[in-house]
């Protein structure tokens, strides 16, 4: 008896903790015989770890699946819904997600490097993600108040890495960057109001016309910041903002 069940244990603690559901090459066959009106399905599949790198998934309905740890580096995945999809640690630079929409996913530790999130809708759990240079120009990854009838729901990037991303015109509005790291970021016009930067670093950023009214500011650092024209209307914490003396009725930048 023992030795069964000292067998049945080593079973079970040498078996793989997953098993995806398709392979690449499975995969690369349902998108050869997909088409706008019949996509790929790949609808709440497991993915895990599956190498689906610089693959054209638009025609491919990725709902819900299961794509943590798997390699989306330079596909192609603009337009498509992501919504419910797992993606944690998933690789996914270089890649177009342009116009994508991201709603309730775990994203955390995703590399987002150089990929292209222009015009993306996104309430996604980031933090700690990467999106160095990311392009994410006229995204809404803020609050939509007119809906928010299950609590208030934004993107969390706090500790995520936005060094030299594009944000121009982009709405992030009551997002969570605390600690998150915005240096030389593009962020000319980004809406602001009311996000949390408690400890973020915005040095040498770009934030001519940024909306930060009552955003959370304590310990940001604006080194070498451009701020003109932004408006800092009951910004919370300011006086404790690294690079920036305020004083009545003015701001300066250090």
């Amino acid at each position: 008896m023992n030795r069964i069940v000292l067998l049945f244990s080593l079973l079970v603690f040498t078996l793989p903790a997953f098993s995806a559901d398709l392979t690449r090459e499975q995969v690369v066959r349902l998108l050869g015989q997909a088409s706008g009106g019949k996509p790929a399905d790949l609808r709440r599949k497991n993915l895990q770890k599956v190498d689906l790198s610089g693959l054209d998934l638009r025609h491919a309905d990725l709902w819900g699946a299961d794509l943590r740890y798997a390699n989306l580096s330079h596909a192609n995945l603009a337009g498509q819904n992501l919504d419910l999809t797992i993606m944690r640690g998933t690789d996914l630079s270089g890649a177009n997600l342009e116009g994508a929409s991201i709603f309730g996913v775990i994203m955390i530790d995703a590399n987002l490097t150089g990929a292209n999130l222009k015009n993306s809708r996104v309430i996604a759990t980031l933090d700690r993600a990467r999106l160095v240079g990311a392009n994410l120009e006229n995204a809404f990854w803020g609050a939509d108040m007119k809906n928010q009838t299950m609590g208030l729901m934004r993107a969390s990037c706090n500790k995520a890495d936005f060094t030299g991303a594009n944000l121009k015109n982009a709405d992030f509005n009551r997002v969570l960057l605390k600690f998150a790291k915005l240096r030389k970021a593009r962020m000319e016009n980004i809406n602001l109001y009311r996000a949390v930067l408690s400890g973020a670093d915005l040095s040498r950023a770009e934030l001519k016309n940024a909306d930060l009214r009552e955003a959370h500011l304590d310990n940001a650092d604006f080194t070498g910041a451009d701020l003109t024209g932004a408006r800092l209307d009951a910004a919370i914490d300011l006086e404790s903002a690294i690079g920036i003396e305020t004083r009545p009725k003015k701001i300066i930048i250090r």
